[in-house]
């Protein structure tokens, strides 16, 4: 079912094994030119235009573009009572983890009578996309909102994709999950129409916001990197992936579970085993043929895992899984080896770290604590997950007395005139032939 690929007795370089493990093409350039009509109708129209591209591309058209915090209400009131508790269970969990992310305060005094203060500050408003299509993610809900509300963000906004089986509502569990949370500004839109709504904002209808988080579609990732300046975003989230390290203790059942799991999500999502044993690969690949065939999603599945984005690799050793794993930096890694612990101390890139058999993916998809709003495509090499601080900024502030402006103005003079920029200078000596003034 999955392809095969066999890097023993090879030593390749980052590149290399980048090479060798390829992601399902995802053309987002392609996606921006597509886009660039419908960002133009969202930014120069009203909520009739709004209503019109929720009928052309989700096939249906919403009463109105913001939901009616009636709905909100009803839509928890109605939730089942155990939907209910899963979620406040999750919350809870997700809520302590991103506590301990909050920034404080620091001062530093660089001399006597200066200091530079660093102070963390919330973006004033947020737009979060929640997807919605073939699932319903009121976890993605929890990921994106709780963290902006410990960041303290005053204005939080969520958007997600009008169903036509709700009539033109977001699916009611995401409305559910809202209310739960405390946010009360939903809006019935979906794709790249959203993430330009939220950017550009619209007269009586929505406030424009200063960034917009969330993972979504090809057309989603298109507009975030269209719109990028005009708002701040997270990151462009493309097709989830697992990549998992594993030895011949790992139980080929729970290797094979976990591989679909993720395969589940999208015919693009990736899926990797990286071992030293073939036997494993072939208990693996056993363990697929019976477990796809009795899943729901098993077109979807087998789609992903025969796809050139899914591979089982061979490897001479443990120590050249993890290079090939730091090399892939998936979106979400889990380490089934003997000794998981210590081998995850070599990881360095990967959106979040699976250790151990009692610690799969779909822990963190939901009720770890942890965010699974996660960099892919290789962007864990260099990005990180969502967090408090996606919602905050560091700002300095400085404060200097006479005394130690005086004694740092020479060197301050010296290095605008290095740079041929002498009116930086002169704005540093004329505090000194004002000095009577002040």
């Amino acid at each position: 079912m999955m392809r095969f690929v066999d890097l023993r007795g090879q030593r390749l370089s980052k590149a290399g094994y980048t090479n060798a493990l390829p992601r399902a093409t995802l053309d987002v350039a392609k996606a921006m030119k597509l886009i660039e009509p419908i960002l133009v109708r969202v930014k120069n129209g009203n909520e009739s235009d709004l209503i019109a591209l929720s009928q052309e591309f989700d096939g249906v058209a919403p009463q109105s573009i913001k939901v009616p915090r009636a709905e909100l209400t009803k839509a928890l009131k109605e939730l089942d009572p155990e939907i209910r508790t899963a979620l406040e269970v999750s919350a809870q969990r997700i809520r302590k983890v991103h506590n301990d992310q909050s920034r404080g305060e620091t001062t530093t005094r660089v001399v006597d009578g200066g200091t530079v203060t660093e102070k963390w500050v919330p973006v004033d408003r947020v737009g979060l996309y929640v997807p919605g299509g073939r699932a319903v993610y009121p976890s993605s809900v929890m990921m994106n909102v709780i963290p902006a509300q410990i960041a303290k963000v005053q204005s939080i906004a969520v958007a997600s994709p009008p169903q036509s089986e709700f009539g033109g509502l977001p699916h009611p569990t995401i409305l559910a999950t809202c209310e739960l949370l405390g946010v009360t500004e939903v809006y019935a839109i979906g794709g790249a129409q959203a993430i330009a709504l939220f950017a550009y904002g619209m007269k009586d209808l929505c406030e424009k916001c200063d960034l917009v988080t969330g993972p979504g579609n090809i057309y989603v990732a298109a507009a975030k990197r269209a719109l990028r300046g005009i708002i701040g975003i997270d990151s462009e989230a493309g097709p989830t992936e697992i990549a998992i390290v594993a030895d011949e203790s790992a139980i080929a059942a729970d290797v094979a579970a976990d591989l679909i799991s993720q395969a589940e999500h999208d015919v693009i999502a990736a899926a990797i085993l990286i071992t030293n044993s073939s036997q494993l690969i072939e208990d693996v690949e056993n363990e697929l043929a019976i477990r796809v065939a009795r899943t729901k999603h098993s077109q979807r599945i087998t789609e992903a895992l025969s796809g050139i984005q899914s591979a089982c690799v061979l490897v001479d050793s443990v120590e050249q899984a993890l290079d090939v794993a730091n090399a892939y930096a998936a979106e979400h890694l889990e380490i089934q080896t003997r000794n998981s612990a210590k081998d995850s101390e070599k990881i360095r890139n990967a959106g979040a770290v699976f250790i151990g058999r009692y610690s799969p993916v779909s822990l963190g998809d939901y009720s770890a604590g942890s965010n699974h709003v996660l960099p892919t495509g290789g962007c864990a090499c260099h990005s990180s997950g969502l967090s408090v601080q996606t919602f905050l900024r560091g700002l300095h502030f400085i404060e200097y007395n006479e005394s130690a402006f005086t004694d740092i103005l020479p060197t301050v003079i010296t290095l605008a005139n290095s740079e041929d920029l002498p009116a930086h200078g002169e704005a540093m000596s004329v505090r000194l032939e004002n000095k009577s003034q002040s």
